[in-house]
């Protein structure tokens, strides 16, 4: 496991994202643990980035929900349900959500009133969504395309390794 990753947080965006890119794979490297590498994915994209909040929700297959995972950032919704918030909808339709205004999504789910924008991304293994990724920001609009396009390589990091985690 890599103990830092190496960006520049003075860089763009994208640059950011380019640096990051090269990393995901030594990050998780000989980690047998699926939280502890939840944990540190969520800790480095929010370093890099500084959002509002970033982390994981899970897929609880029994009770059918989404639970809570490793996050940073303040308190958060300890559990979502289909058909409710942006996360359910990534959920829902196995698609990517960039939402500009989380204040006109039909449903969604305020767990911090700072939050303005918000991208949610699913997470795969094999032909099942096992979770989201959720990226919550205090600046409307904040999200777009570049992120989708620079976050590929995590969620393909994510999908690669997600089966062989404890």
């Amino acid at each position: 496991m890599a103990e830092t990753l190496q960006f520049n947080p003075n860089g763009s965006r994208e640059a950011r994202y380019a640096d990051l890119a090269k990393q995901w794979t030594a990050l998780v490297q000989g980690e047998p643990n699926r939280v502890a590498n939840l944990a540190n994915i969520s800790a480095v994209l929010f370093e890099a980035f500084n959002w509002h909040w970033v982390g994981f929700y899970l897929v609880d297959v029994e009770r059918d929900e989404l639970v809570l995972g490793p996050f940073q950032g303040p308190l958060a919704c300890t559990r979502l349900h289909h058909g409710k918030g942006v996360c359910a909808a990534a959920w829902d339709t196995g698609a990517p959500q960039i939402v500009p205004d989380v204040h006109a999504f039909p449903g969604h789910v305020a767990c911090s009133s700072l939050t303005q924008s918000e991208l949610v991304l699913p997470i795969r293994s094999g032909n099942h969504i096992v979770g989201v990724l959720d990226i919550d920001s205090a600046q409307p609009a904040d999200f777009d395309e570049k992120d989708l396009h620079g976050l590929a390589s995590l969620m393909d990091c994510l999908s690669t390794n997600w089966s062989t985690w404890e």
